[in-house]
């Protein structure tokens, strides 16, 4: 099967025209992620591409402020909740049903918008400081662990713990999710602008285990780009991560809470055509060679994101997809939309 879709791809690509009017992403993955992708997409079938890039909320608010007038044919976001919310606005249009059918998972109901890879949430740890035998086997415990009052690290306003938050809402309920963020407050963790910084700090002693999600640990066990837009300064940290190998030794490691945990959370990235698109066929397109082999096997070596099409190959170094897959629970990611009542939450704590 994976054979015959390569080569309906293929027909696919050398079908399309060579038009004017280029294919228009705004994207919430990171241009180091991107770039590499576009420039294959546009070898083989001849189709310009432009990018804009943002932060998910921030290329929310432009596709709502321009309206009609938005030259954007596609969003590529890097959380579910950010599609969902676009889904809310009416912003992305049905996708087709044989296009729905490729990912082996995590399809919202709606069928506004397509995973394209996936991160799991995961509890990172100091091997020299902490016995992962002492943690606890959720994360909903974590709170209780007073040994670690003070060495806790966590990124309240990053979007994937946002995303994580949310989650914790729909499966736990709003006063659980409430309870457990004053819980951790009552350890005083420490609060991180992104996941790289806090993990460094972690590995420098600073604090013992923070709250992550697995592939910035094998990026800088193993060195790698970021996948997420984190801003006009994420150029510029690549460029200091890959002149700095030796931050591969440093002591990093990764805890799973128990099977089903939401500590475990799988975290979707994914893309959908927009309502307005003047270019529905080639966005279409662009979608269906992100679930190729060749885009989902280039991701899972790059930036050490999961592919949700059957069948491809990950590193060896990476937890089995389907061992990472039956550590997460499953909620619909369709219904993960609510990302206002999270934020709402985490500024009546303080917290943002």
């Amino acid at each position: 099967m994976r054979r015959l879709y390569g080569l309906l791809w293929l027909l696919l690509a050398f079908s399309l025209p060579a038009m004017a009017q280029p294919l228009v992403i705004y994207s919430g993955r990171s241009k180091a992620l991107v770039e590499p992708l576009v420039k294959r997409f546009e070898a083989k079938t001849g189709v310009r591409v432009k990018v804009r890039y943002g932060k998910d909320a921030q290329l929310l608010a432009v596709l709502q402020e321009e309206g009609a007038r938005s030259p954007a044919d596609l969003f590529w976001a890097n959380t579910s909740g950010a599609l969902s919310e676009a889904a809310r606005r009416d912003l992305l249009a049905r996708l087709p049903d044989d296009l729905l059918q490729l990912p082996a998972r995590f399809v919202p109901q709606d069928g506004r918008w397509v995973p394209v890879t996936v991160r799991f949430r995961v509890l990172a740890y100091n091997p020299e400081r902490v016995d992962p035998g002492t943690l606890p086997r959720s994360v909903l415990d974590l709170p209780g662990v007073e040994s670690l009052k003070g060495r806790i690290g966590w990124t309240p306003a990053y979007s994937s713990f946002q995303d994580f938050v949310t989650a914790l809402r729909k499966l736990e309920g709003d006063p659980a999710a409430r309870a457990w963020l004053e819980g951790m407050k009552a350890l005083q963790p420490k609060a991180y602008a992104s996941n790289t910084p806090m993990l460094l700090a972690l590995a420098s002693g600073e604090i013992d285990v923070a709250l992550t999600n697995h592939y910035y640990v094998y990026r800088l066990q193993r060195g790698g780009a970021e996948g997420e837009y984190e801003g006009p300064e994420e150029e510029e940290e690549e460029e200091e991560n890959e002149a700095s190998p030796a931050v591969r030794d440093l002591p990093l490691d990764m805890y799973h809470f128990a099977p089903g945990d939401v500590g475990n959370l799988a975290l979707v990235t994914g893309a959908g055509v927009l309502q307005r698109s003047k270019n529905r066929d080639l966005a279409l397109a662009f979608l269906r060679y992100l679930l190729s082999s060749d885009a989902q096997e280039y991701t899972a070596e790059s930036v050490y994101e999961y592919p949700v099409v059957s069948g491809v190959r990950t590193p060896d170094f990476m937890l089995p997809v389907r061992e990472a897959l039956e550590l997460s629970p499953e909620p619909d990611f369709g219904r993960l939309e609510d990302l206002n009542g999270t934020l709402n939450l985490l500024r009546e704590l303080d917290l943002l």
